[in-house]
């Protein structure tokens, strides 16, 4: 692979961290780091699974260096390299978690892809409500459709149904109080 080449010196690493410390040389940390090139390739590899992903990641860890070998006391580079890849490749992996997730098409407008998002979240949270309903107990099912879909007062719906008013106030609060449990646990779930 064109992308690493490994350079190995008769230097120890310890020798070539402190060099650079002391004069600030990036050859020498460039040395240091290809060295460990293909390690820090494979593990971002492993976490991105592409491998224009991991390139990248395998420069950024090296402008990472160029302040943090300064910064922290090292005793051993390679297990502290291979440390900073893990770290590195799991901060960037959350940072894309936590981004909003959309279908975007090539042809649209920045404009139409922002309704897009919307429409796909909102699309999503309709989903996951419907799916969060149907596991409401019966009572507090029919008492949610019947109170907020169907736009009916709790002295109707009691008529209606035959059930006691305060019961109908009840089966709405808890179906409530359920269904934002449920809704809240299932998007911790998908992200």
């Amino acid at each position: 692979m064109t992308f690493i080449k490994n350079i190995t010196t008769g230097i120890a690493d310890a020798e070539l961290v402190a060099a650079y410390k002391r004069d600030g040389d990036m050859e020498v940390l460039s040395n240091l780091y290809q060295r460990y090139m293909d390690l820090v390739y494979g593990v971002c590899l492993k976490y991105f699974e592409n491998s224009d992903d991991a390139k990248d990641a395998v420069i950024n860890i090296f402008e990472e260096l160029v302040v943090k070998v300064r910064k922290y006391e090292i005793e051993h580079f390679k297990a502290w390299l291979y440390q900073l890849a893990r770290n590195h490749c799991l901060m960037k992996l959350r940072s894309e978690k936590n981004k909003p997730r959309a279908v975007v098409y090539d042809f649209m407008y920045l404009e139409e892809n922002i309704h897009l998002t919307e429409v796909v979240i909102k699309e999503e949270q309709f989903e996951t409500m419907n799916d969060c309903m149907q596991q409401l107990p019966e009572e507090q099912k029919m008492a949610i459709e019947m109170f907020y879909l169907k736009e009916n007062s709790y002295k109707t719906i009691a008529e209606t149904t035959g059930t006691d008013i305060n019961k109908i106030r009840s089966f709405i609060q808890n179906g409530r109080r359920n269904l934002k449990i449920c809704m809240e646990k299932k998007s911790v779930e998908n992200y």
